[in-house]
């Protein structure tokens, strides 16, 4: 293929600052391979980098994580353009196919890399964040060496294909909750990684699977992922329907994925004892709980079976989440089975070069959920 030597491209420079920009096409070496980027998603933690959130920039309890100026973009897909010495080899591709890289280049060698457990690998080279791993907001980009790579059936449009990457997180949080027949399974949140938990965990068979979202719109589109029930806080006391749902107990899973403090309150206040609680919000700032709040006091009718504290009796398991390990293939595998209506997740496709619009109908959120960035600049 006939490659440029330079190519347009987004780069963060800092918070509110992100520019297009000249930069020089990646170059490839042994056991990698540059991609022309098909599409890339804005997620809710671009959103919030763009604003400056400490969990990116660090303040005086945290170490900077960014790396900028960086090409951000950690939902992406691409075809194959060029391939390093060995790299046709070892995943199984050649020129033409279209190709994800799981959203961490692990290092192989740390604790946790040599544990099974890559996504909370030490280096933390997470595409879009670090200069080695520059990310897809781009018309190219390298797949490092050590990536994980995983061929995309030509069967999933391209503009699709970015959504791989929020699928697999969702599939991930699911997992974690252990959910089990006969469970009643409440997700938080309908954004993207809402609508792919509620799909995810309907491939469970749970009993009764609740979503909760402050729009009814949305609340619709996750009932056509397969949610059996909705609930809109701003509507009703979501606390008091599930536990009457539920003969007093509570939710036996609860999966948040808003990264909002009242929502983790909420789910503290709604799982029932011994109840499961999977964390999987990305946070803009701080979030204060009261474990010494009884749980249920003013949600139902005060008895010894629903109300107490968090900290003593109710014994819940509280678990965070990150990334998609080993999620991939089930990720790929929902999009071309159509387990989700992805029409209606991906609401907006926009010009790359409209990125800080893009970022701004994330952070509303009222009038969108999955926002598509293509490569025209």
């Amino acid at each position: 293929m006939d490659i440029p030597e330079t190519m347009k491209c987004v780069r963060c420079h800092a918070p509110g600052d992100y520019r297009v920009e000249e930069v020089g096409v990646p170059e490839v070496g042994e056991g990698e391979l540059l991609v022309k980027v098909l599409a890339v998603g804005i997620c809710a933690g671009d959103a919030k980098c763009f604003a400056g959130a400490p969990y990116y920039w660090g303040n005086s309890d945290r170490a900077c994580y960014i790396q900028p100026p960086v090409i951000p973009g950690h939902e992406f897909a691409g075809e194959v353009v060029r391939l390093g010495e060995g790299s046709a080899e070892k995943y199984g591709l050649a020129v033409g196919d279209h190709a994800i890289a799981e959203q961490i280049v692990p290092c192989w060698d740390c604790h946790y890399c040599k544990n099974g457990h890559y996504n909370l690998c030490i280096p933390h080279d997470v595409f879009g964040w670090r200069q080695k791993t520059q990310g897809g907001m781009a018309v190219y980009m390298k797949y490092p060496k050590g990536s994980i790579v995983h061929k995309i059936p030509p069967s999933i449009p391209g503009w699709q294909t970015p959504f791989i990457e929020p699928l697999a997180c969702s599939v991930h949080a699911v997992n974690l909750g252990e959910i089990q027949r006969g469970d009643v399974v409440v997700v938080s949140g309908c954004g993207p990684l809402g609508l792919g938990m509620v799909a995810a965990a309907k491939l469970k068979s749970p009993k009764t699977l609740i979503a909760l979202d402050l729009y009814d719109w949305k609340l619709e589109v996750a009932k056509s992922c397969g949610a059996d029930l909705v609930f809109n806080p701003r509507q009703c006391n979501v606390v008091k329907e599930v536990v009457s749902l539920t003969e007093g107990r509570g939710c036996d899973i609860y999966i948040e994925s808003t990264g909002h403090g009242e929502s983790v309150r909420q789910g503290l206040t709604m799982v029932r004892p011994r109840g499961r609680l999977v964390e999987y919000g990305v946070f803009g700032g701080d979030v204060s709980l009261d474990w010494s709040l009884s749980s249920r006091k003013g949600e139902v009718e005060c008895n010894m079976s629903t109300n107490y504290t968090m900290s003593y009796y109710t014994e819940i398991t509280i678990v965070g989440g990150h990334l998609g390990p080993g999620c991939y293939p089930q990720a790929i595998s929902m999009l071309e089975s159509g387990a989700l209506p992805i029409e209606k997740v991906i609401t907006h496709q926009l010009d790359m070069t409209d990125v800080v619009e893009g970022i701004k109908m994330v952070t509303d959120s009222s009038k969108s959920i999955k926002i598509i960035l293509l490569p025209n600049f």
